[in-house]
């Protein structure tokens, strides 16, 4: 067997054991992982969580890329978003187009039953290489639902074929859009976020710096669920969790050979690292989530520190017992479900307050 078909078996059985995770008591899932418990830098990884990564471990999967061939690792990410999706039920779910620089620019608008709602544009994670609007479909679905916001989720153009800066170009001419069509969304057009997880919390906070250096109407919060901050960072976090726990340096590394190698910036360029912009001040307000056992764990924090010493308004979260991209996790149910429920019951509150 080839190893390409032996990786599609691979993923297609870690899918059949995804989609029963939610069905496995707790206590059968202590009884699967013999009592043992995996604790590192103080915390104390989610049980169910723990048994989602021995069970990929055990079919020798680890991190999101599992070789160097682009097209498989979309694929591979869209199997594994696909083996536990719900499709929550919504108002309404569109699919259009919203203008940007280089052409339209795919986006998804999910519309929340209260009339004059706040919007949320949304730029979804996957190392700016991979991921799609359907790879996140579930988690807009739910900030629609729970946060009873209308979403708007921005389908920009990727990296290899696409290097740095098109995907924040792309970012944040939907932002402008968003501004200018929220009234026909149904949305409140002073009540308009930007947020994103990994990646695309990434473009958040680089969509946030320009509103401000542009003197553009700035977004009335980011949110930012484990953000990309520092491209050129080594934290301590970094190390530390550099393999099994869901995202590895070994795909850090490939994303960024694929979004930064031969781009006409580089990582050291505040247009795709904003903790090292020299002037944070006067930012849209932040909710800033992260995880305890993260390799972006430190760039995280660091950059809610720095916002707050700027003078940002900075509502910073860390969920210590779980791994990057928890909030994609939700549906397994543990301390993913929890932590996201309550980062959305954050976003409406501060978006209720908003404007």
């Amino acid at each position: 067997m080839t190893r390409s078909r032996t990786q599609a078996l691979a993923d297609q059985l870690a899918a059949v054991t995804l989609r029963g995770l939610p069905y496995i008591p707790d206590g059968i899932k202590r009884v699967l992982l013999a009592g043992r418990s995996i604790t590192l830098d103080g915390n104390t990884l989610d049980s169910t969580l723990q048994l989602m990564l021995a069970g990929q471990q055990a079919l020798g999967l680890d991190g999101l890329v599992g070789d160097d061939d682009v097209v498989a690792a979309r694929t591979r990410l869209e199997l594994l978003a696909e083996s536990f999706r719900k499709r929550l039920p919504v108002s309404a779910v569109t699919d259009l187009e919203v203008a940007g620089g280089e052409g339209p620019i795919p986006a998804r608008h999910y519309r929340a039953d209260e009339p004059g709602a706040p919007l949320l544009v949304f730029y979804h994670g996957g190392g700016q290489v991979i991921g799609s609007i359907d790879t996140h479909d579930d988690l807009c679905r739910e900030i629609c639902r729970a946060g009873r916001l209308h979403v708007l989720s921005v389908d920009y153009r990727l990296a290899p074929e696409h290097k740095a800066p098109a995907s924040s170009q792309d970012a944040y001419a939907a932002y402008l859009w968003a501004r200018e069509h929220a009234a026909e969304l149904g949305a409140d057009p002073q009540r308009i976020a930007v947020g994103g997880d990994s990646a695309g919390a990434n473009l958040a906070a680089v969509v946030s710096l320009r509103t401000r250096d542009e003197r553009q109407e700035p977004p009335a919060l980011q949110l930012l669920l484990y953000p990309v901050t520092d491209y050129q960072g080594q934290t301590r976090s970094r190390t530390l969790f550099a393999r099994g726990f869901f995202l590895t340096k070994r795909d850090i590394d490939w994303f960024d050979e694929r979004f930064l190698g031969g781009a006409d910036v580089d990582a050291a360029d505040p247009r795709v690292s904003p903790l090292l912009a020299e002037d944070l001040s006067r930012l849209a307000p932040a909710l800033v989530v992260t995880a305890g056992f993260d390799p972006l764990r430190d760039e995280g924090r660091r950059y809610a520190e720095a916002m707050r010493r700027a003078g940002v308004l900075v509502d910073y979260r860390e969920y210590g017992s779980l791994v990057h991209g928890f909030a994609n996790f939700f549906p397994l149910g543990g301390g993913s479900a929890t932590a996201t429920a309550e980062f959305i019951s954050a976003l409406r509150a501060h978006l209720t307050h908003a404007g």
